[in-house]
């Protein structure tokens, strides 16, 4: 499978009783595919999947592949504490359609690269899915390194990786020894790195209510290969990713940045807790002036 494109993970949006809206999810979800991305994920750390039952889990990625209905590609995540629990989140999305899956390192228990392969594998032979491997060292406390890589390589169902880590000699590394292993941007300052070093895809949360000018950065790098159009866009958009990682604030920011478009999802579930009125002020003269910058970029020829 070719993961090229913008790929969302999509937010959870609540209601105050912190019930899930499924009627808000639903439009949300069309919102994302009328703007044109090129695939949704469930369960990723966007979508608060570690803060939901199982069964919530369950629920939820059947709703949006129902809600899809094949209109673009439908990524499902697996991150859990233990192996046996992302197995059975692999085997729900075999269930429901899903076209591939999101692999994370288990938070926490701090698994050496052999376990974490295995862990992976583990899941690979029981869903025999596409998977993107999510590489996110400082929230899961363990490394993707070069063992465990040549480990999951060995399945060619491994064939993706969201690089997280922040490190840019990672993705040297992953360019230049893992080209088997498609490159996808998870580092969203870092998105002109990653697409002059070859990568095809970005995932990326800001996507959920600023889908065009993520579209229109990987157009320009990774479609037109147009780098000085994308410098422009990058420039204009990193005001918005120093705001939407101020002070780990980071998915209570994109779920005030809906309100925006007139998708409003509510609060985060505890233990976080919404954006002060100071931190949404903020937020929304960011996004403002980044629009305005954008809207100028589109008139501006080359």
């Amino acid at each position: 499978m070719k993961f090229e494109g913008i790929y969302t993970p999509v937010i959870t949006p609540y209601r105050d009783d912190y019930s899930i809206d499924y009627e808000r999810l639903g439009e949300v979800v069309d919102f994302l595919i009328d703007a044109g991305v090129h695939g949704i994920i469930s369960a990723g750390t966007t979508g608060e999947y570690y803060a939901q039952s199982m069964a919530e889990r369950f629920e939820l990625m059947k709703f949006i592949q129902q809600r899809i209905k094949g209109r673009t590609s439908y990524i499902v995540g697996t991150g859990a504490l233990r192996t046996e629990e992302s197995i059975e989140y692999a085997q729900a999305a075999v269930e429901v359609g899903a076209d591939a899956l999101l692999v994370a390192t288990p938070p926490y228990s701090l698994p050496t690269e052999r376990e974490n392969a295995l862990h992976a594998l583990a899941i690979d032979r029981v869903a025999n899915l596409p998977i993107i491997l999510y590489n996110y060292p400082h929230r899961m406390g363990s490394h993707m390194g070069e063992e465990y890589l040549d480990r999951v390589g060995r399945s060619p169902n491994f064939c993706a990786i969201k690089e997280s880590s922040g490190d840019p000699n990672r993705v040297h590394l992953l360019a230049r020894d893992y080209p088997h292993i498609q490159l996808s941007c998870g580092m969203d300052d870092q998105a002109l790195e990653f697409f002059a070093w070859g990568a095809r895809s970005w995932v990326c949360a800001g996507s959920n209510f600023a889908p065009e000018i993520h579209i229109a950065m990987y157009q320009a790098c990774a479609v037109e290969g147009n780098f000085d159009k994308g410098r422009r866009i990058m420039s204009a958009m990193l005001p918005l990713m120093r705001v939407l990682e101020q002070g780990g604030k980071f998915i209570q920011c994109v779920k005030h940045g809906m309100s925006g478009r007139n998708l409003p999802s509510g609060p985060p579930r505890r233990p976080l807790q919404p954006l002060n009125k100071d931190d949404k002020r903020s937020l929304e003269q960011v996004i403002r002036v980044m629009n305005t910058t954008f809207a100028e970029i589109k008139e501006a020829k080359g």
